[in-house]
């Protein structure tokens, strides 16, 4: 079984990422950031960067997917290859960070991926406007976020809301500025409800019956 989480930078993921997985005693697949080669040099120069960090960024997702769909168990992933190619990577080449020669290349080399890709048995969505991503980003003090313009931030939220609205798998919406999932065992517990529901057919019970 494959499980997804995607959002937006700052929305959440890799927390609750975490928490499903110790829920549910599932695998987690974590987003590979802290040994990226290009993020350092992508926030600091976007444009000269955009077309490495991006194919970077398809291949380990595409590796991912592969070893996810032979494994037998259960597993959670920390963002998906369709959110590179359908938001990041267009995003950049709607900002002029990227050129229509490396866009094309990326394009085709994900077409040609995604015949080899099926959607995940669950997708959930965290949606968040940017005063809470902005917050979750400078709370965590990763150094080469703090140089993020909100413009990009905004693009890939337009670009997520776009994509959501005709994604065609089995999903979830998480309101990610409402529900405290990390502090709140309540709105962890809706959480988890929906994901019962989606994959298992279970309904809460009413606690007053």
């Amino acid at each position: 079984m494959h499980i997804a989480i995607a959002g937006n930078i700052g929305s959440g993921k890799t927390t609750l990422t975490k928490m499903l997985a110790k829920r549910y005693g599932w695998n987690p697949r974590f987003e590979p950031v802290d040994n990226n080669p290009y993020l350092d040099d992508f926030y600091a120069d976007m444009k000269r960067w955009a077309f490495n960090l991006q194919v970077y960024f398809l291949s380990k997702r595409f590796k991912e997917v592969v070893e996810i769909s032979q494994s037998n168990e259960a597993i959670i992933q920390d963002r998906t290859i369709f959110e590179d190619a359908r938001i990041f990577a267009p995003n950049l080449h709607e900002m002029g960070m990227m050129s229509d020669r490396d866009f094309d290349n990326y394009s085709h080399l994900f077409d040609l991926m995604m015949s080899l890709v099926r959607l995940p048995d669950l997708m959930i969505y965290i949606r968040s406007a940017i005063p809470n991503l902005v917050s979750h980003i400078q709370k965590r003090g990763r150094d080469f976020e703090k140089s993020i313009r909100i413009d990009y931030l905004n693009g890939l939220n337009k670009r997520y809301e776009d994509w959501i609205e005709t994604y065609k798998g089995n999903l979830i919406i998480v309101e990610g500025d409402v529900m405290n999932f990390e502090e709140s065992p309540h709105d962890f517990q809706k959480i988890t409800d929906m994901i019962d529901a989606k994959l298992y057919g279970l309904f809460p019970m009413n606690e007053d019956k």
